[in-house]
């Protein structure tokens, strides 16, 4: 199962490979008002696509440092390729690529509520500035499983966290994990690794899943 909404077609891709995966939601997304952007040559770091979709639809000409997979391809999509000044699989390695890079030492990081701590951490005690713009709100929404899993996908420390708040840990299910911190909140909560995304990208975890259980 995916604790993610998905598309249809992945489902459908997965019934294919004689997998049955049923998507039942465990966190719940609401995006804020960014209010006014900030004026002149700015560096923006997104740790989340959902940081990305809160913008509006006219942004200025930006230096852009994200997470890649899909947040990545947004950013892209909104900025432009030739914005995109570096990308990593987790906000730890992007925080080190951005003081790779050197420049100014003043970032914009468009996050959510529960943001983790590692990125603008390593900043600071880099010497940076970092603007904390919180643009979406995380909302977790647990609900008891009446099912047993063979296997279980997460997206996001915060997914981890509603569902084990609401089902126990089983020694037999496999876990998967978008990223080394989601795996890590799997493995503060279960004792166990999980499989996790060879890119933080939703559409090749679920690939990862059926490959490990089609028939």
């Amino acid at each position: 199962m995916s604790t993610a909404a998905l598309p249809a077609r992945l489902v459908h891709e997965a019934a294919a490979n004689g997998v049955q995966l049923d998507a039942v939601p465990f966190i719940r997304i609401q995006l804020l008002d960014a209010g006014e952007l900030p004026a002149g040559a700015v560096t923006a770091v997104f740790t989340s696509q959902h940081a990305v979709e809160a913008l509006p639809s006219e942004l200025p000409q930006w230096k852009v440092f994200c997470i890649e997979g899909v947040t990545r391809r947004l950013a892209e999509k909104r900025f432009g390729a030739a914005a995109i000044a570096g990308t990593a699989a987790s906000g730890e390695e992007l925080a080190k690529g951005i003081v790779g890079a050197g420049g100014e030492k003043r970032v914009v990081f468009f996050c959510g509520d529960l943001r983790r701590e590692e990125l603008p951490a390593m900043l600071r005690e880099a010497g940076y500035t970092v603007e904390e713009r919180i643009v979406y709100r995380t909302m977790l929404t647990p609900q008891r499983l009446e099912q047993d899993y063979a296997g279980i996908a997460f997206f996001s420390p915060s997914g981890v966290e509603s569902f084990f708040s609401a089902n126990p840990v089983s020694s037999t299910t496999i876990y998967f994990a978008i990223g080394q911190t989601t795996a890590a909140a799997v493995r503060a909560r279960t004792g166990r690794d999980a499989i996790v995304a060879s890119k933080p990208d939703k559409e090749i975890l679920i690939n990862q899943l059926i490959t490990h259980f089609k028939v």
